[in-house]
């Protein structure tokens, strides 16, 4: 109740936290005999297991009550276990996990799914060292064998590439990803990478390269193995939430949905866990999207097309202590527009702006910060003044 009310969470986070306490076994106890689809990466995780919750919930009709979804994005140990603990008769799991839960889930939850979309720095005072992430992916996997899951993992990111490796099948998944700057030297044998039009990218010292996908992003489009496209229409913004899809797309056939099924599921998606989502704020109608690092960052703030654009930083344990981030974003692109920075990091996005040559003013208040405007403002957000949004606007 105390998270819910300081806008810090669902508070299901403490409920398992207690349970795995009490009974450190718990987890692997409330996964064991489930059907489990797993998601993970640095950016897209809630929106990609809304996704394929969705489409398993279009297939399943009035049996809905045989799934199971972390919805509320609680995707450490103790957030799954308390999911799962709720519907403790669902055969079927679908669960969004935090990238260090990974290699301990394919141990304890042998899923029969792994969907694993990127890899870029995040929280960086936590995961200072991502290619460390990677190798437990990869371990986890070698020693799964063939009791491991089918991983459906992103051509595009040269360390999803190598941390699979030792799975004992890959569904590969093209995504058109934009974001190269976290994947400059090979994670195999640390030479440079290069992209080639046409061929990907490859290393220049070894045999690593960006291996042929069975499922490709073109424009709006996804391209299925057997040559067929899709046109997804999602309600959700955005060509990475196209990318998203596609990897949702690849999961839920693998879990045996039919493609149209799972499309027209997906399409059932608005706000996932308030990303996209609109609310009124102190007055004002503010549209909510997420951005926790220089990746999501670069996706969102072309969404924001708004005339007046809020921008919301904090440090919190949630963001990671660590804003040097800050600079390796461009917020050149907000120049002439009217910019408000807010949150209790505000001051340190103010020097970022101002070196950015983007006029801006501080109003550290959050419901402040949103007060007064009278034309719909897109409000940019690291995920602890993100989820103190979400409880002012009451999505």
């Amino acid at each position: 109740m105390t998270s819910r009310l300081t806008g810090r969470g669902s508070g299901t986070s403490i409920r398992g936290s207690v349970m795995l306490r009490l009974d450190p076994a718990a987890l692997g106890e409330l996964v064991a005999g489930r059907r489990v689809a797993m998601v993970s990466g640095t950016n897209g995780k809630t929106t990609t297991t809304h996704f394929i919750a969705a489409a398993v919930r279009q297939a399943l009709g009035a049996d809905t009550h045989r799934l199971v979804h972390n919805a509320d994005g609680a995707n450490l140990h103790a957030g799954i276990a308390s999911a799962l603990s709720e519907h403790p008769r669902a055969d079927l799991a679908v669960l969004e996990t935090d990238e260090r839960v990974v290699a301990d889930l394919v141990r304890l939850g042998r899923p029969e799914v792994l969907v694993l979309l990127n890899f870029s720095r995040d929280q960086l005072d936590r995961n200072h060292e991502i290619k460390g992430l990677g190798r437990s992916w990869r371990d986890a996997l070698a020693a799964a064998g063939d009791d491991g899951p089918v991983v459906v993992a992103n051509a595009d990111e040269p360390l999803i590439v190598w941390a699979v490796k030792t799975a004992r099948r890959v569904v590969w998944v093209d995504t058109a990803t934009t974001w190269t700057q976290d994947a400059a030297l090979c994670p195999q044998c640390g030479s440079p990478l290069v992209r080639e039009d046409g061929t990907g990218w490859r290393c220049t010292g070894c045999d690593l390269a960006q291996p042929e996908a069975a499922y490709r992003v073109v424009g709006d489009t996804i391209v299925r193995p057997d040559g067929s496209s899709v046109t997804p229409e999602l309600n959700v913004p955005g060509g990475f939430n196209v990318s998203n899809a596609a990897c949702a797309l690849a999961a839920a056939e693998l879990l045996g949905i039919d493609p149209a099924t799972a499309v027209a599921g997906m399409r059932t998606v608005s706000a996932p866990a308030g990303r996209f989502g609109t609310a009124t704020i102190s007055g004002s109608t503010a549209r909510l999207l997420l951005a926790k690092n220089p990746a999501g960052w670069a996706e969102a703030l072309p969404l924001a097309t708004s005339a007046t654009v809020v921008l919301a930083i904090d440090s919190a344990a949630a963001d990671g202590r660590d804003v040097s981030w800050l600079w390796d974003v461009e917020y050149e692109q907000l120049a002439g527009r009217t910019v408000v920075a807010t949150g209790p990091r505000a001051q340190d996005l103010a020097v970022r702006l101002a070196y950015a040559g983007v006029e801006h003013r501080v109003v550290p208040d959050l419901a402040e910060a949103l007060r007064g405007h009278t034309e719909p403002v897109d409000v940019v957000a690291t995920y602890t003044p993100f989820q103190r949004l979400r409880k002012l606007g009451g999505i």
